[in-house]
């Protein structure tokens, strides 16, 4: 019997720098192979797809244009809805493009679709008519693969299938001042979702249940299956001194001697009040910020510029680096792996999350976690992890002191969290996504 075929976005897996559904997107590829089934992906370069599978294949993965292109007429500028329904073309792996098709990058995926500024062109849409973009795959009457799985809210359905939606949560709506989204614009993306998709996903209860409150969505339509993270094997089972080596090597740090942040630096991440509450602290042990600034307001970033937290000053003609605090900007993932568990704590309290990776990351890495009281956080914490009232500044100060001074402390919710990280295993995850798929396919 020929294996069930699945479609997921590849929005965010395109993405240079990825991000949080990126990890979701390349987690969700593994976790449908780890069901038996085919994984394809589809895509929205800049560039229309043509004859050559090689030179499409090249697009999907090319680097972004760094100079003006010359303007060409787009689908989604016909009219408020186009005349003609816009179609994927299939791709196939060449074997060709390093870290193209069938590897991580693409999800695991040897099956793609190219579909000329889908993504965009659909997004502009949305915006000027409220209606979502119908796309078709292949030649017209052709059903290359049975469901379609969008990883994020997305104006898009695909033609002729059942179509499901993650949403991972409505920070836009419930914390307006922490994101520029058009927040008229992702209401009504989400309300066609809850009352058009054939299922809803959720990552977590909280994320569930705030969607069933403001959209009224049925409870049978919606469900929560958590999420995974699927770590390498060669990331984890690495000795305590290679990683110390190399922590020491890149970063000028000391094994378990810092403390961790890590993710996009935007203000539901809270940085304002981690960071006073670390300066407050008096810990002998530096803080390490490692995230791309999305946006922030002056009052987040006040202390981020003053010149004696993680700013290179010149005096006296010599560059120095005053590092109580230090950022970087963007790592990659097995570097970043390292920095975790090279951590005496990570320390992430954030206002709200629809679900919370970076304490989960942490947990599996063996790393101790102060996190926040804040969305889904306590589902992903259980108690495994120090919980504060994220707008408590003392509360935070008081958990980086405990964390600081008590190695017991630090052994034991090293211990917990290893127990609770199972429960968002791959194979759990893998038998939730399953049972969804079932009642569809």
């Amino acid at each position: 019997m020929a294996a069930r075929r699945v479609c997921i976005d590849g929005f965010n897996l395109s993405l240079s720098k990825g991000s949080g559904i990126a990890t979701y997107g390349r987690n969700l590829g593994r976790a449908l192979s780890g069901l038996g089934y085919e994984t394809q992906v589809l895509y929205g370069p800049p560039e229309k797809p043509g004859g050559d599978n090689l030179l499409n294949e090249i697009a999907l993965f090319d680097a972004p244009k760094t100079v003006p292109q010359p303007k060409r007429r787009r689908w989604y500028q016909r009219g408020p809805v186009p005349h003609e329904m816009p179609r994927a073309v299939r791709v196939i792996a060449s074997g060709e493009v390093v870290d193209g098709l069938g590897s991580d990058t693409a999800a695991g995926a040897s099956v793609a679709w190219s579909a000329f500024d889908i993504f965009h062109g659909a997004n502009r849409q949305h915006g000027r008519s409220g209606a979502f973009t119908t796309l078709g795959f292949g030649a017209p009457g052709d059903r290359p693969f049975e469901l379609m799985h969008w990883t994020c809210p997305l104006p898009i359905r695909a033609e002729r299938i059942p179509n499901v939606y993650t949403i991972h949560d409505v920070v836009p709506l419930r914390f307006p001042y922490a994101t520029l989204d058009n927040k008229a614009r992702f209401q009504s993306l989400c309300a066609w979702i809850c009352r058009e998709a054939d299922h809803v996903v959720t990552v977590s209860e909280t994320t569930r249940r705030d969607v069933i409150r403001i959209f009224g969505v049925d409870e049978a339509r919606i469900t929560n299956a958590y999420q995974a993270v699927d770590l390498p094997p060669e990331v984890i089972s690495r000795s305590e001194n290679d990683v110390a080596a190399e922590v020491e090597a890149i970063f000028g740090l000391a094994w378990r001697r810092y403390f961790l942040f890590f993710g996009a630096i935007e203000p539901k991440k809270n940085l304002a009040r981690l960071i006073e509450a670390y300066l407050g602290s008096g810990a002998a042990d530096p803080l390490v910020i490692v995230g791309g600034q999305s946006w922030l307001e002056e009052s987040q970033t006040g202390l981020l510029s003053d010149s004696l937290i993680g700013r290179r000053r010149i005096e006296d003609n010599i560059v120095r680096q005053v590092d109580r605090v230090r950022r970087y900007e963007f790592l990659p993932r097995t570097t970043l792996a390292s920095l975790i568990r090279g951590a005496k704590a990570t320390l992430f309290p954030s206002l709200y999350e629809g679900f919370g990776l970076p304490v989960l990351e942490s947990m599996l890495l063996g790393t101790p976690v102060l996190t926040s009281t804040g969305g889904a956080l306590p589902e992903v914490a259980g108690d495994a992890a120090i919980l504060v009232d994220p707008y408590d500044v003392h509360a935070i100060r008081r958990g980086i002191q405990a964390l600081e001074a008590d190695g017991d402390l630090r052994d034991s919710l090293r211990a917990r969290g290893a127990g609770q990280a199972l429960k968002f295993s791959s194979s759990a995850y893998r038998e939730r996504l399953g049972a969804i798929y079932q009642g569809l396919l």
